[in-house]
This record gives structure tokens, C-alpha cells and sequence, in this order.
């Protein structure tokens, strides 16, 4: 039976003053004003301020806003009721969401004029489960407040609304019973429940019965709420329950009737409702989703916007309950984490700088709120391992609360000091999080401001979280995407401050340089300001110079690959970029031998190549393909330009120029020569710098693969000519090079062979070097001309220490090279010997006498060579020899006209050989044996010195040494085809034949008879 309805005026009134009757609160917002506002209850200004929404009028186009994320439309001030009933009629059915619907804000304003501070240290439930030790909720600190201006103390007006008749209130009890009995089964059935409490509790001010009815079945209704918040997917949002459920609850809370707080199973209710609402996706998502498998019965974004708008509302009824917020640590203490905290913490803080005031406002509560949650949140779910991280966390807050508690509006309006007071709460995704969003809000190329105030934030907490960051390398994905959209100066500069952060901290350092070299080369403007724009401490700049290099090094270091390793092309052009923005010129200087070591090896390596032979990543060239005038080499040879002439080494760059030194760098067969040019400019401009790198060079040389340690090699060669060379241990010299001197390969065999002659100019070294001459003399027998040569310069200065033995063996091999084909070995061949007769000691000069006279005729014949220098040197020689045999050359033979146009200096010459040479040596089988030179003067000098021979020797020695085989020599002449041989040779060849001819006998005449026959006569 229906109780009775008395009273329903009273009710009414005593309902409204007990809510004007609540005490003030003490905790403030950053809109609290301290200039003499009025004292009106806590309660009148809730629902004056808190519970007023603006509306946006139905006419009114919605503007996108990126500083909020959401619809914002001009204010418009309204009741709350007013409001509450609105969204009511639009929540009727699905049919009622449409595309444009009225977004309500509502407004979260305290009012008081008393000291702006919230107490955090009060909350003992919390101290009672928290850890017994050190941490304890006196360690959270204070937050400080903001004065806004004064609120209106006009009174809220209530709505007024007609009184619900007896029938109705019955239907509506029925209706509710039958919820209980639980008949809802469908969307339709729970909504017609919920609608039926919501509409009751209209008639608690001035109905009894509908007041027994409700506080009777209390019991029930939060039975069948926690039922139907459950049975909504907790992921999704596509029905109308979820909000109405809080629109119900709000309802009768503003009747006095809390299902939230007061018992187990009402908190349990709470906190069902609470997670209800933070496990849903954003709305982004949603309507990713409602895309992909649309229902085609209602707009997700207007749906989500109204289910959070009915959730503010219900939060807000509990204040007028809770103005303390006492219960706020039943809401912290559920099992729930800000998903997207980073998110929250930048977005709010960028807006606490925004030009508009109201935003900034409006953003500065947000954050004042957002602080106090967070402070409790984190320190109710800390880990114990973490509690000393927690500690220092809230003792740097708190220094900075009270740093800023004199300037409270400086300190929220200051979004970088915002983030230094959050920073240290934050975890590792958090601050991911941070960092995307504040990159997110420089695409906002409208608000400069927003974009400053970015960059600041970003740079901030860098500074301050350096060593917590884990996703770096998506952080630096975002940089690099967003550095082209950034045209402000200052903004770009902080961008690129805070690469330079990540980058000088040793922890990030590699993965910033990974992200970085895995990018199209050439670099594109953006990424080349990055590498030229760094600015990092001092202290640092060695330490990424030192792991930029090493990332190249390490490609040298591997074996030889088919395909050259992209990063070391990307690395080489980064090192270049470097070197020109010159912000690591310090460590420039500093690591300038590597660093030209280095180079060198690259563009060894890169000789020859193209891009098609780099191993690049799959994807890297989307956008873009690659220029066939872009090669390896020419990134290298930029890198070591640039180098020198960052480092002061002008002279050394001139040099280069001048002598070609920088094709010769480059070419396949001229690489190493190329290398000692710059070797010897370094060395001749700047001694000090050489000796550096020559230290270096020591454990190089033993590391990489062939084309590492010969270009180091190389190099290294090259400095031994430095007087600190001798300071060098053998084993790094002298002991190297006898590894080198019998290696396979014949460049480090010329390479042993130039570092020999370079330390031999030492003569502390030379003891040393002794060791090494029987592998040196070896090499006189090499084809390769250079290793020849090399070899003849070092015995050449090592020739007056040697003994006998050894000097006896290198004669022997010199005499092999006379006549050489290559000019230059005949030449210097000659010389070391003349110089090897020299250095012979009187007691062994007799077992040297017929080498000696071995070399006369070559010598004398090649005294005719076409080569001036070649003749010029056999002249030279051949009066050394015949110094030893202690013999006075004619002076005909130091003449420089040809013998086949002198004929009669030939002929005294040959008397005097032919001479000095009987019973020693058999000159004329020597001679014969160069008339098939195959140099024509020699061929020439040769037949005619035969003839000459023929004409001044004994004829009966040439008769009883045959001349058959010397006509059939001279005849194969006759068919040369320069005809001044064929002449000399017909010429030598009759002279022969009448030598060798028997001579006709002489009647002997008696000197009687020669007497008489004058007397006769």
C-alpha cells in the first residue's frame, strides 16, 4: 500500500536548506580568488558553478580546437537541471544521437578566500596498508593553488517541474520492481529501469512513500546497477546504458540518496562504475572501430563525449556529498593506473601557456587536480623495491613546490616547471608518452606559441628524465618526422638540443646514432642540420665523435664482403656533416688521427664503387632513388677534405691539390701512392700531428682486413722518416717488416721494403736492419720493378756494413740486372754495383777480380745505350772497375758520341781493352753474345767492337778459337732491318773472314843476298 504524501512543501524546502547548509571547503583550485569573495556555502557554489554546463547553441557550428582535443563552443550559462533534463531527452533512445549535439563543460570552481593549500598528509587509510618503513604519507608534499576571480552569488535557481501524481509514482515503482525481479534482458528493459529510478527520485523532496520505497530497496537498486555496469564490455561503448546508469546515480545523489560511498557493496559499486568508465578506448579508436563494422544507429564520438559528460556529472553530485573529497582515496585505491598519464601531464601543461586565458585557466585547474591524484596514486601503488626512487621523487617535488609557492600563477602557467614537478613520477612509457605529445602539438603550425612553449617542455624534460627514457628510438622517429613541419628557428634549435641530450648520455648514445645512420644518404637538410646543429658539453663531444667512428670502424673491421655495409656510407657522410657544422671541433682535434685513418680505409674500400654495390636496407629508398653520381668514394673524399681543413691542416690540403694527390687517393693502382703524398705533407707541415698518428698506427696495423692494413700501413711507412721513429721498439718495425718482406702479397712485400729504407736513414736502426739482408738481397730477384728498387735503395746504404759473403751474392744478382729492360733497374743495378766495388776490402779484392772483369764489356757496351742516363752510368761504373784493377781508361771512351761515327776512338779503345784483357778474359765471346741485344745501339756496338777485335787480336788465337760460329752470328745480321747494322755488320764480317784466312808464305832473302841484290841493282 502507498505510504502518504505529507509534507512535500516542507521536504522541499528542508532539502534545500540542508544542502545550503554545508561547511565551506578549504582546498582550493587555481581559479580560487583571494580578493574578498563572498561567503556563500560550499554547496551554493557547486551547484552555482560546478553544476552549471555551458551549452552550445543548437545553430552554432563546432570549431576543432588542437589545444583541447575536443569541440569547444562559446559558454553560455545554464542550470544544471536545466541541463541534467536536456541530456535526458536526448538519451531516450539511440535514434536521439545525432552528428551535432550540445557538448556541456562543466566547470569544477571552488570559492574561498582563505589560504590556498591541499592538505595530502590526512590520509590514514592509505599510511595504515602503505610500507611500515621510511616512506610515509608526510612525504607527500603540499601543492599550492591559484587565485581566480570572484564568483556570482546569485543563487542557483532550481528548475521547477511539476509534481508526479500517485499513478505515476506507482507505475514507476512497478517498473522498478520488476527490474529487481531481474526481467532486463534487453537494452530497451534496462533503459525503462533506469528511466523509472531517475524519474522517482524527482518525488523524495515531497513524497513518503516514494522516499520509503527508494531507502528500503536501496540494497536492491546497487544489486542492479553493479549488474548492469557488468554486463557492458568493458572495451566498448555502443549502447546508451553505461551513461544513463550515471545520469540515474547522479539524480539521487542531488536527492541525497549516495550509492556510491557508505558501505562494502556501494564501494564496490564504485568501483565498478570508475573502471567502467577508464578502461574505455579513446574515442579515436572507437571510431577506427564503428569504421570498420558500422551499425549504422548512432555517432561514437557524440555517444562518447555524452557517456563522459553524464560521468562528469555523477562525479560532481558527489561533492555536494564529499565538498573534502575525503572519499577521493576510495576512487585512488582501486587497481587502476592512468593509461595515458604522460599524455594528460604534457597536453595540460602546454595549454597552462596558452594566449587564451580561459584555455589557460581552465588547463591550470586540470593540472592542480591532476598533481594532487597523482602524488596519491603513485604513492599508493609503489613498488617497495622502488620506494627510495619514490622518496627522491617527492622530496624534488616538493623542493619545487616551494620554490613556486610564492608565485603559485607563475608556477602553472610555466608548462616547463609543470613538467619538472611531474617529471620525477612518471615512468619510462609515461615519458614516452610525454614526449610524443608535445611533439604531436608542433604540427600546429597556427599556434606559435604552442610551438614554442613545445619545445621548452620537450627540452625540459630531457634535461631532467635523461636516464629513464626506454623508446628512444621512436622518440627519435617522431624528431625526424616532425623537423621538417618546424619553420621556427628557436623551436628547430630545441629540437635538435634535445637529440643532442639523448645523444651525449652514454645509455642512448649508440641507439640515437643506429636511428640516425639508417636514413637516405646524402642526408636531407633536416637530418644534416641535426648532425651539424649538435650541441653537446664538452666532456661529451669525444665520447659520439669516438662511437660515430667506431661504427665505421667496425666495417673495416669485418671480413671482405661482397656488398659494402650501408651504415659505414651513412656514417662516412655523418662524420662529413660533423665536420662542417664543426660543433665537435674539440673532439675534432682530439681524435684527428683516427678519424684520418679511418677515412683513408673508406676510401679505400669505397674505390671503385657504386651504390649498387652498398648493401642497403629494404624500404631506406621509397620516396627516392638513388643518384648515379652519389658513390661511396665521393662521400669519403668529402669526409677527409673537410677534415683537413677543419683541423688546420691547409698546407697539407694545398699540397694535396697541387700534386694530384687527391685523384691519385682514389685511383685503383695509385691509392697507396696517393697515401704517401699526404703521409710526407703531414709529416713536412706539421711534425707534431705526424708523430700522433704514427703512434696510433702501431695496433692498427694488425687490425681489419687487406685493404685496413695496407692503407694504414702505408701511412705508417711514410712517418718512419720522423726522428721519434726511432724511439719505436723492432718488434713494431724492423720485425714487422720481415713478416711483410715474405708476405704473398707484393704490395706489402714494397711496403716492407719503403718502410726499411725510411728507418735505415736512422743509424741507431741500422744494427737492426743487418738482420735483414740476405731477404732484401732476395728481393733483387722480384719482377715487380718497384720492390727492385726499393731493395737497391736500402742496400745502397747499407753497403759499406756488409760482409764479404753477402756482398759477393748481391754482386752476383746485380750483374744479372745489366741490361734490364725496365731503365730504371739497369741503372740503379750498375750504380750498387760500382758501389759494391767500392766497399771491397783489399784482402778480398782478388776473389772479386773476375766479376770484375766480367762486367768490363757490358759495361763498356752499354756505355753506347740510347738511354743517356743508362750510358751516362756505365761510363761512371766502368771507371770504378778499372779503379780497382788499378787500370787509366783511354779518354775515348768517356766520349758521348756513337762508335760507328768515330770509328778511330772505337779502335783505340778496343786496342786498349783487347790489350788489358789478353789471357784474363775472353772479350770476344762476350761481345758476341750482345750482338742479339735487343737494343739496336747495343746490337751496333756490339758488331763493330767485333770487328775491331778481329782486326787488333792475334789472328792465329782467333784462327785456333774458330770463327765459324762468329760468321754464322754476323750472317743472321744481314737481315736486320736498319740498314746502318747491316753495313757495320758485312764490314765485320769480312775483317773476320780475312783474319781467319791462312796468309800466303814469304820467300826468305838472306842478307847476302839483299846485299847483292842492291849492288846489282
Amino acid at each position: 500500500m502507498p505510504l502518504s504524501r505529507r509534507g512535500r512543501g516542507s521536504r522541499l524546502a528542508g532539502s534545500r536548506a540542508a544542502t545550503s547548509s554545508l561547511p565551506r571547503a578549504t582546498a582550493l583550485s587555481p581559479k580560487s580568488a583571494g580578493r574578498g569573495a563572498l561567503s556563500i556555502s560550499h554547496a551554493q557554489l557547486l551547484t552555482r558553478r560546478r553544476h552549471s554546463s555551458e551549452q552550445v547553441p543548437p545553430e552554432s557550428e563546432p570549431q576543432a580546437d588542437f589545444r583541447s582535443g575536443k569541440w569547444l563552443q562559446e559558454p553560455a550559462t545554464g542550470d544544471a537541471r536545466d541541463s541534467r533534463q536536456a541530456l535526458r531527452a536526448r538519451m531516450s533512445s539511440k535514434h536521439r544521437i545525432c552528428s551535432q549535439e550540445e557538448v556541456v563543460i562543466p566547470y569544477a570552481y571552488d570559492n574561498d578566500s582563505g589560504s590556498v593549500d591541499l592538505e595530502l598528509s590526512n590520509l590514514e587509510t592509505i599510511k595504515k596498508g602503505s610500507s611500515s618503513i621510511e616512506l610515509t604519507d608526510l612525504d607527500i608534499p603540499d601543492i599550492p593553488g591559484l587565485h581566480c576571480e570572484p564568483l556570482s552569488d546569485s543563487p542557483r535557481h532550481l528548475t521547477r517541474q511539476d509534481p508526479l501524481n500517485e499513478a505515476i509514482v506507482d507505475k514507476l515503482i512497478q517498473s522498478i520492481q520488476r527490474g529487481f525481479s531481474g526481467e532486463l534482458k534487453g537494452e530497451l528493459e534496462k533503459l525503462t529501469f533506469l528511466g523509472s529510478l531517475s524519474s522517482l527520485s524527482r518525488a523524495l523532496p515531497y513524497d513518503e512513500t516514494t522516499e520509503s520505497f527508494i531507502h528500503s530497496h536501496i540494497a536492491h537498486i546497487v544489486h542492479t546497477l553493479n549488474v548492469l555496469v557488468q554486463e557492458e564490455r568493458p572495451h566498448s561503448l555502443s549502447s546508451l546504458v553505461r551513461q544513463e546508469v550515471f545520469v540515474t546515480i547522479a539524480d539521487l545523489s542531488y536527492q541525497d540518496v549516495h550509492l556510491l560511498f557508505g558501505s562494502e557493496d556501494r564501494a564496490e559499486l564504485f568501483s565498478l562504475v570508475i573502471k567502467s568508465i577508464i578502461t574505455l578506448p579513446s574515442v579515436r579508436t572507437l571510431t577506427q572501430i564503428q569504421e570498420i563494422m558500422p551499425n549504422g544507429t548512432c555517432n561514437t564520438e557524440c555517444l562518447y563525449r555524452q557517456t563522459f559528460q553524464a560521468f562528469s556529472e555523477m562525479l560532481q553530485s558527489l561533492v555536494v556529498k564529499d565538498p573534502y573529497l575525503e572519499n577521493l582515496d576510495t576512487i585512488i585505491k582501486l587497481p587502476l593506473r592512468f593509461q595515458r598519464l604522460g599524455h594528460l601531464v604534457a597536453l595540460m601543461a602546454l595549454l597552462c601557456g596558452d594566449p587564451q586565458e580561459n584555455v589557460a585557466e581552465e588547463a591550470a585547474e586540470s593540472i592542480h587536480y591532476l598533481l594532487h591524484i597523482t602524488l596519491r596514486l603513485k604513492y599508493i601503488i609503489h613498488d617497495k623495491k622502488n620506494q627510495q626512487n619514490l622518496k627522491r621523487a617527492l622530496t624534488k617535488c616538493r623542493e619545487f613546490l616551494e620554490l613556486y609557492s610564492s608565485a603559485a600563477k607563475c608556477f602553472y602557467s610555466c608548462p616547463f616547471r609543470i613538467a619538472q614537478v611531474f617529471e620525477g613520477f612518471l615512468d619510462s612509457n609515461e615519458l614516452c608518452q610525454f614526449i610524443m605529445t608535445t611533439f604531436d602539438t608542433l604540427k600546429n603550425l597556427n599556434h606559435p606559441c604552442i610551438q614554442r612553449s613545445a619545445g621548452e617542455l620537450l627540452l625540459t624534460l630531457a634535461k631532467n628524465a635523461e636516464s629513464r627514457f626506454e623508446k628512444v628510438p621512436e622518440i627519435m622517429g617522431v624528431i625526424c618526422a616532425q623537423l621538417s613541419i618546424i619553420s621556427q628557428p628557436r623551436v628547430r634549435q630545441q629540437i635538435i638540443n634535445t637529440v643532442s641530450l639523448f645523444i651525449s648520455r652514454p645509455k642512448y648514445t649508440d641507439i640515437v646514432l643506429s636511428f640516425l645512420l639508417c636514413h637516405p644518404v646524402p642526408y636531407n637538410r633536416h637530418l644534416a642540420e641535426v648532425w651539424r646543429m649538435l650541441a653537446v658539453e664538452l666532456p661529451n663531444t669525444t665520447w659520439i665523435l669516438w662511437r660515430l667512428l667506431r661504427k665505421l670502424q667496425k666495417c673495416h673491421n669485418e671480413p671482405a664482403q661482397e656488398k659494402m655495409a650501408y651504415v659505414a656510407v651513412a656514417a662516412t657522410d655523418a662524420l662529413y656533416e660533423v665536420f662542417l657544422g664543426n660543433r665537435l671541433r674539440a673532439a675534432t682535434f682530439r681524435l684527428f688521427p683516427q678519424l684520418l685513418m679511418t677515412l683513408l680505409i673508406q676510401i679505400h674500400h669505397s674505390i671503385g664503387l657504386t651504390m649498387s654495390d652498398v648493401d642497403i636496407p629494404s624500404g631506406l629508398y621509397t620516396e627516392q632513388e638513388v643518384s648515379s653520381e652519389v658513390t661511396p668514394l665521393c662521400f669519403a673524399m668529402q669526409a677527409t677534405k673537410t677534415l683537413l681543413l677543419r683541423t688546420c691542416c691547409l698546407q697539407e690540403f694545398n699540397i694535396m691539390e697541387k700534386n694530384k694527390g687527391w685523384a691519385l687517393l682514389g685511383g685503383k693502382d695509385c691509392h697507396l701512392q696517393g697515401v704517401f703524398l699526404l703521409a710526407n705533407a703531414l709529416l713536412e707541415r706539421n711534425r707534431l700531428l705526424a708523430q700522433k698518428v704514427m703512434y696510433l698506427l702501431v695496433p692498427f696495423l694488425n687490425r681489419g682486413n687487406d685493404k685496413h692494413k695496407l692503407t694504414s700501413a702505408g701511412f705508417f711507412v711514410e712517418l718512419l722518416r720522423s726522428p721519434v721513429a726511432k724511439r719505436l721498439p723492432s718488434i713494431y718495425s724492423v720485425a714487422r717488416f720481415k713478416d711483410w718482406l715474405q708476405d704473398g702479397n707484393h704490395l706489402f712485400r714494397i711496403l716492407g721494403l719503403r718502410g726499411l729504407y725510411n728507418l735505415v736513414g736512422h743509424q741507431e736502426m741500422r744494427e737492426d736492419i743487418k738482420s735483414l739482408l740476405p731477404y732484401i738481397v732476395d728481393s733483387l730477384r722480384e719482377t715487380d720493378k718497384k720492390i727492385v728498387l726499393s731493395a737497391i735503395q736500402i742496400l745502397l746504404q747499407l753497403v759499406r756494413t756488409m760482409d764479404f759473403t753477402t756482398l759477393a751474392a748481391m754482386m752476383r744478382t746485380l750483374f744479372s740486372l745489366f741490361g734490364d729492360v725496365r731503365p730504371d733497374v739497369h741503372r740503379f743495378s750498375m750504380t750498387l754495383f760500382g758501389a759494391a766495388i767500392k766497399s771491397v776490402k783489399n784482402p778480398d779484392k782478388k776473389s772479386v777480380e773476375k766479376q770484375v772483369l766480367d762486367s768490363l764489356v757490358p759495361l763498356l757496351l752499354y756505355s753506347q745505350d740510347e738511354n743517356d742516363s743508362v750510358a751516362e752510368e756505365s761510363r761512371r761504373v766502368l771507371t770504378i772497375c778499372a779503379q780497382f784493377l788499378k787500370w787509366k781508361l783511354p779518354q775515348e771512351v768517356y766520349s758521348k758520341d756513337p762508335w760507328h761515327i768515330k770509328p778511330t776512338e772505337a779502335g783505340t779503345i778496343c786496342r786498349f781493352f783487347e790489350k788489358k784483357c789478353k789471357g784474363k778474359i775472353n772479350i770476344l765471346e762476350q761481345t758476341l753474345i750482345y750482338s742479339k741485344n735487343p737494343k739496336l745501339s747495343v746490337r751496333r756496338s756490339a758488331v763493330l767492337f767485333v770487328g775491331l777485335l778481329s782486326k787488333y787480336m792475334d789472328h792465329n788465337e782467333l784462327r785456333r778459337m774458330g770463327t765459324d760460329r762468329i760468321e754464322d752470328d754476323l750472317r743472321d745480321l744481314l737481315c736486320d732491318p736498319e740498314p746502318s747494322l747491316c753495313i757495320i755488320t758485312s764490314q765485320t764480317l769480312l775483317l773476320v773472314q780475312m783474319a781467319s784466312a791462312e796468309p800466303k808464305p814469304k820467300q826468305r832473302v838472306n842478307w847476302l843476298q839483299k846485299l847483292m841484290g842492291r849492288s846489282s841493282a
